[in-house]
């Protein structure tokens, strides 16, 4: 790849990125999933291990729950996402910040965890095939997730 295509393809992959922290800024499944291939891989913060159509956050209804949760935004921040493209394949690893109030609460959070993407260019447009996130947790024998971490 030249570098202005190389330059090009990694301004689409951040676009992609910047859609899918909207559509949670938003609170809007659909928008959510259209960021996604049809059978995207997920292993995202929430159970079970792997998110897919039969579980509780794997489907656009599901995340509608999810966001009613929530008071306002949620607001996702990529901190410094690293791009790397070859052909119709990237990847992406970032810290990500989210941010958000619960229903009925005055007091909203904030916690850091780790989050990887794979994308695929599908018909012309780049889209999430694989998605994980994780979070580090205490090796001290309690195994208690450390959301307290900060970059």
């Amino acid at each position: 790849m030249t570098t202005d295509t190389t330059a090009h393809t990694e301004t689409e992959i951040r676009a992609v990125l910047d859609e899918h922290a909207a559509a949670h800024a938003a609170r809007d499944a659909d928008r959510l999933f259209a960021a996604y291939s049809t059978d995207p891989v997920c292993y995202t913060l929430a159970p079970p291990l792997q998110q897919g159509p039969d579980t509780p956050y794997g489907t656009p209804d599901g995340l509608r729950v999810w966001f009613a949760t929530f008071d306002g935004p949620v607001h996702i921040h990529y901190r410094d996402p690293v791009v790397t493209a070859a052909g119709d394949l990237a990847f992406v690893h970032t810290l990500t910040r989210m941010s958000a109030t619960p229903a009925g609460s005055d007091e909203s959070f904030s916690f850091w965890f780790r989050s990887t993407f794979g994308l695929r260019r599908l018909d012309g447009a780049w889209r999430i095939v694989h998605q994980h996130e994780s979070t580090p947790f205490r090796m001290d024998g309690t195994f208690l997730a450390a959301t307290d971490l900060q970059p």
